[in-house]
């Protein structure tokens, strides 16, 4: 196979320059971003893990895009009735209503199934070069050599640091002996794991790996079992499409908020549209295996409020007309059991544990978007890769908050993600928890395709995710300075995903357009701040392009990263 050029973008050093070592020996794009998401499972614990979930769109040269949904489900021993009796009610925001109880925001309860080893897997089989062990080399060789502490990971354990000095898994690897953040992580248990999974993946779901996590998990009260590992599966199916001005805009569907990012794209009026996304969104996103999701509903194409709810749409393939900006959008999501998998198919969602209620028998209680979805969260990595031959993948691994559920499984080095706090505990709810069920999801690769472009595009930012890939997508597709695109001042809405007690439209200095956003949030009732500086809420996006055979690529200045084309 003849050597081809990547150009590639991940918010630390480390991940770029594994990706730039798979590409000397041979690598495409997706070998690329594999080596350097690993890379970043080592380098950025406080916001991916292989402890934690993936979602991708990958396009594979001359091919059409897919969508990559490594997404774990909750135990099937989890107990529900239990958890809607010890949950803390949802706080009271500018509704000055409680909503009822809610998912605990970290801890063992929170813990799903992790996605992310599958989910590489899942994205080699779409086209990879190399051998996974080969990807799986300068991971291994960093959690073994040891990795200087980034200023990004800094702040995160000096956040954290009640929460990191709590779990004894955490403090041994990021404190000192005086309970202060060290410069160097070294990862010995954690080079152990990656060198089983280097001879084996499967070894995480079913094998000696899978062994030692399930004794640590059981020992640090999380109700997974071995059962629940071996029953995971990477989802590969078709993703969202919508066309915008002639080209084509990829997104992944349910469970993840793919769908958001869809029906804000290319708005002209974004700010408010992001909030009519938002709270469709919160009403509406589940997983499609507990019941259909109102897919119109997500995509704004029907109206939606807390109240009334339009009825249930199952993805059909139909393109439709777009109230929110006149694009077209066409829905070809998943099918129940028609999905591509890694490995054996399978058992059916309904075998793990009593048949949850029919989505459609009652409609949700009236959720608010800014207080049903956990405290502060979004950390994430979004790595994008595009070569020289077309292939192109835009992957998001996370471990959701930071530290994910604040707990670190001694014996292999894994920190635990708590994607499951994303769960609603109102069993109307699309989002419900159940046995066996996926939660709701934030992270949101889009992937565009035009006459002669390819570009990749991601970032971390949480449930914000969309409106911050809204704001770049365009620029993102022709600007010749992608570097000044991700640099320009960005506005994210949210509450308490932002650490803000009310709906809030929050703003970085010099961000465009910011008196008309304030006016236009005053009328939505959103609270209005001004950050001091650049922010972290609001986003750290990641972006490479083929564009008339040129490719370019760019890191957020927000986050630790480099952008290459190698």
């Amino acid at each position: 196979m003849p050597p081809l050029t990547v150009a590639f973008a991940a918010p630390h050093p480390a991940a770029a320059d594994a990706a730039r070592a798979v590409v000397a020996a041979g690598g495409n794009a997706l070998d690329a971003a594999l080596a350097g998401a690993a890379a970043l499972t080592v380098a950025y614990p406080h916001q991916c893990s292989i402890g934690g979930d993936l979602v991708a769109i990958v396009r594979p040269a001359g091919a059409a895009p897919r969508a990559v949904l490594s997404i774990g489900a909750a135990a099937a021993a989890v107990d529900v009735a239990a958890l809607r009796a010890a949950g803390p009610l949802a706080d009271p925001t500018d509704s000055g209503e409680q909503l009822g109880p809610r998912m605990p925001f970290e801890g063992p309860q929170t813990v799903t199934v992790p996605g992310v080893v599958a989910g590489w897997a899942a994205i080699a089989g779409l086209g990879a070069r190399l051998p996974l062990a080969e990807l799986l080399a300068p991971a291994r060789a960093l959690a073994a050599d040891g990795v200087p502490v980034s200023a990004g990971l800094r702040r995160a354990v000096l956040g954290r640091l009640d929460g990191v000095r709590a779990d004894p898994g955490l403090s041994a690897l990021l404190l000192d002996r005086a309970g202060e953040p060290v410069g160097t992580l070294v990862q010995p248990a954690l080079a152990a794991s990656l060198d089983l999974l280097a001879g084996d993946w499967r070894s995480f779901y079913s094998g000696r790996l899978a062994q030692r996590l399930v004794a640590g998990l059981a020992r640090l009260g999380i109700p997974l079992s071995a059962g629940d590992l071996a029953a995971h599966r990477a989802e590969i199916t078709d993703p969202l499409t919508r066309v915008i001005d002639g080209v084509t805009w990829h997104a992944a569907p349910p469970p993840v908020q793919g769908a958001t990012f869809l029906a804000v794209a290319g708005s002209p009026a974004l700010l408010a549209d992001a909030r009519r996304a938002q709270l469709a969104r919160n009403v509406l996103l589940g997983d499609p295996r507990t019941g259909p999701v109102d897919l119109d509903g997500l995509l704004l194409r029907n109206p939606v409020t807390g109240a009334e709810r339009t009825g249930p749409v199952a993805p059909d393939g139909q393109v439709r007309r777009d109230p929110v900006a006149g694009a077209e959008v066409e829905s070809t999501g998943p099918q129940p059991g028609r999905a591509e998998s890694t490995g054996p198919r399978p058992p059916r969602a309904e075998s793990t544990g009593p048949r949850p209620p029919r989505a459609e028998s009652t409609g949700p209680r009236p959720p608010r978007a800014e207080s049903t979805g956990p405290r502060p969260g979004g950390d994430t990595v979004a790595v994008t890769a595009v070569d020289s031959g077309g292939t192109a993948v835009t992957l998001i691994q996370s471990v959701f908050g930071s530290f994910g559920s604040g707990l670190l499984e001694p014996g292999t080095g894994i920190v635990l993600h708590n994607r499951g706090s994303s769960f609603s505990l109102d069993p109307s709810h699309p989002g419900r928890l159940a046995p066996g069920v996926r939660p709701p999801h934030t992270l949101c690769p889009a992937l565009a395709v035009g006459a002669d472009t390819v570009v990749a595009l991601g970032c971390q930012g949480g449930r914000s995710q969309p409106w911050i890939l809204a704001q770049v997508a365009a620029d993102a597709l022709v600007s010749p300075r992608l570097d000044e695109v991700l640099a320009r001042p960005r506005w994210v809405i949210g509450a308490e995903e932002i650490d803000r007690r009310v709906a809030t439209l929050l703003l970085e200095p010099g961000t465009p357009g910011a008196a008309g956003l304030a006016s236009t949030a005053a009328g939505l009732g959103l609270a209005v701040e001004t950050t001091g500086g650049r922010h972290d809420d609001a986003g750290h996006v990641q972006v490479a392009r083929l564009s008339g055979g040129v490719l370019a690529a760019a890191s957020d200045p927000r986050a630790d990263g480099q952008a290459i084309v190698t």
